[in-house]
């Protein structure tokens, strides 16, 4: 937590250097180091501790100070000072897109713009253009920019909420008072975007918890206060529920506050035909109101007839049939994971070695890594020539005999407009596994970017489709396609569809992967690692396989190597 907060402050620190407009230099060096800390393995208190800050990459003299600062006082006085010169919300206005910091800065000063509201406003009169510099295309830019950033305040992606959620559970342990901790609604059921966070806690001290939830330094407004219950709207705009609830309720509460809506009015069917009633505070029976279970989910379910119900599961999607039906599917783990095939190293644009990716992968104890650089055509990642490619298989071929794990010598080849793929077949063929994947033209028409898709589906060197949709979550709509059709496509040549992990993705949704699991699609769970901790991102891939009902005998990456090996082989001749 140290080195995640550390580097919040570095990157807020580098954000008001820019707006200050100082040395480009410097706003860099707190940069790179906030990209440090983020990929940090190790607590920073301990490196400081052995007075080793500076050996750390981007860490000179004066940043090593601000670190030790920071460990002794918890805070940064020069930020402190910086935040002094500029309005509480500043930052906010940082947010929208098509308004860099020297902008907001000058609007500041110009015509008092402190609040996303002023902004929009100074934007819809037009005042904004009597703004030396401000032309007509950058007021429309900002005022998109703010209708994206309201779409996205409406709900926030599952890695921010999950970080929130984890922070405040974090320090709501760390200060004593609570017994039990859950973190309950659509977080649970790992829904890819969350309007709120919800946590439940059983405590003989509540006032205390609620306490130190009120006064966490993160927390900016208090909405409401009750004995046992409050919400509180976190800095990065999250609203927070906390409830104390007695320990003979706490698997009721759970139950009921991990939803969704739909599946809870189902239970309680099933429950009403049996006689009893449910709510937050437990099983009744109808007649006589003795509380009959709560204390856990288990006997909850078990009242109304059915088993647990894993959380991705309960949206009312047939998950309640199939539990009265003894149905309920083995959902994959992360531990099912065998490796990774989908990942970039400093050869394109990751920021690893492929000695370090390679460590990295064997770390974690997976018997395979691909090696998945970008193709030729990717100028902006980096890719590869061809040259470049091979002499990457070399390099990978040599290391092989010093590591255990298995690298996979892979491209993730760019399809052409036209649906061609960026290596020729013969340089394909020197691949162990190829990626297939859309980097360019994300406006064609259905029609054509339908047939570009299946026509490298269809491709006799290809493997795996990645991040089939092209999506980024917020900021771009997936790719106008016929999805039946590639699942077809798919289908019919034997190939694999990606799960990409990767946070702005999650590609495949939910949905889209069930549909193709259904159809017998294998499904690759894949991070698309670029730096160290995106490794880390699985669990969000296997949270959405999960919501997909989708099994380890399902996923690609779930195989034992020799198995993985064959596949590639099939599919490379079907």
């Amino acid at each position: 937590m140290q080195n995640f907060e550390l580097a919040r402050l570095f990157y807020e620190m580098a954000t008001l250097l820019e707006v200050r407009n100082e040395s480009v230099f410097r706003v860099r060096a707190y940069q790179r180091a906030a990209q440090m800390l983020e990929s940090l393995t190790e607590d920073i208190a301990g490196v400081a501790a052995r007075g080793e800050l500076q050996k750390l990459p981007g860490i000179g003299k004066d940043l090593a100070a601000r670190v030790d600062e920071f460990l002794r006082t918890g805070r940064l006085a020069q930020l402190e000072a910086m935040r002094t010169d500029l309005p509480p919300r500043f930052l906010t206005l940082l947010e929208i897109r098509g308004l860099g910091p020297r902008t907001a800065k000058l609007l500041w000063d110009r015509l008092g713009v402190d609040t996303v509201e002023r902004l929009e406003e100074i934007c819809r009169t037009k005042e904004i253009l009597g703004v030396a510099g401000i032309r007509e295309k950058t007021c429309e830019n900002i005022l998109k920019g703010i209708a994206i950033w309201r779409a996205g305040r409406t709900r926030t992606l599952l890695p921010a909420a999950r970080a929130v959620a984890e922070h405040v559970a974090g320090a709501l342990r760390s200060h004593g008072g609570v017994e039990r901790l859950e973190v309950a609604g659509s977080l649970r059921r790992m829904r890819e975007t969350v309007k709120d966070v919800d946590i439940l806690v059983t405590s003989t001290e509540p006032a205390r918890v609620i306490d130190t939830l009120t006064s966490l330094p993160s927390v900016i407004e208090v909405i409401a206060r009750g004995d046992t219950k409050v919400s509180v709207r976190h800095q990065d705009g999250l609203q927070v529920d906390l409830r104390v609830v007695e320990p003979a309720a706490f698997g009721a509460a759970l139950q009921y506050f991990t939803g969704s809506r739909d599946h809870n009015v189902r239970v309680r069917e099933l429950a009403k035909r049996r006689g009893l009633t449910i709510s937050e505070y437990g099983v009744f029976e109808e007649k006589s109101g003795k509380r009959v279970a709560g204390e856990t989910e288990e006997e909850v379910y078990a009242t109304v007839g059915l088993p647990w119900i894993p959380p991705e599961l309960r949206e009312n999607a047939g998950e309640i049939d199939a539990a009265r039906n003894g149905g309920l599917p083995e959902l994959v783990t992360t531990d099912r994971i065998r490796g990774d095939l989908h990942a970039h190293t400093d050869w394109s644009d990751g920021r690893l070695s492929l000695e370090r990716l390679v460590t990295a992968a064997e770390d974690r104890g997976y018997e395979y890594i691909a090696v998945s650089d970008h193709s030729r055509s990717d100028t902006i990642a980096g890719g590869l020539s061809i040259d470049e490619l091979r002499t990457q298989i070399r390099q990978i071929r040599q290391l092989q005999a010093s590591h255990r794990i298995r690298i996979l010598a892979a491209s993730e080849c760019a399809i052409l407009a036209d649906g061609t793929m960026d290596f020729p077949d013969e340089v394909l063929d020197e691949l162990d596994i190829v990626l297939a994947a859309v980097h360019s033209r994300f406006k064609q028409t259905r029609e054509e970017m339908t047939t570009r898709i299946v026509r490298a589906l269809g491709h006799p060197k290809v493997h795996v489709l990645a991040h089939p949709t092209g999506r980024l979550l917020g900021s771009r709509d997936p790719y106008d396609v016929d999805m039946e059709a590639v699942f077809a496509a798919a289908q019919q040549h034997g190939k694999a569809l990606e799960i990409n992990a990767s946070p702005e993705r999650l590609d495949l949704a939910d949905v889209h992967a069930r549909r193709a699991a259904e159809l017998g699609i294998p499904i690759a769970i894949n991070t698309d690692t670029h730096y160290l901790t995106n490794f880390d991102n699985l669990a969000l891939g296997v949270a959405v396989a999960r919501r997909a009902w989708i099994g380890p005998s399902q996923v690609l990456n779930a195989r034992p190597l020799a198995e993985l090996v064959g596949w590639t082989q099939r599919a490379r001749s079907a």
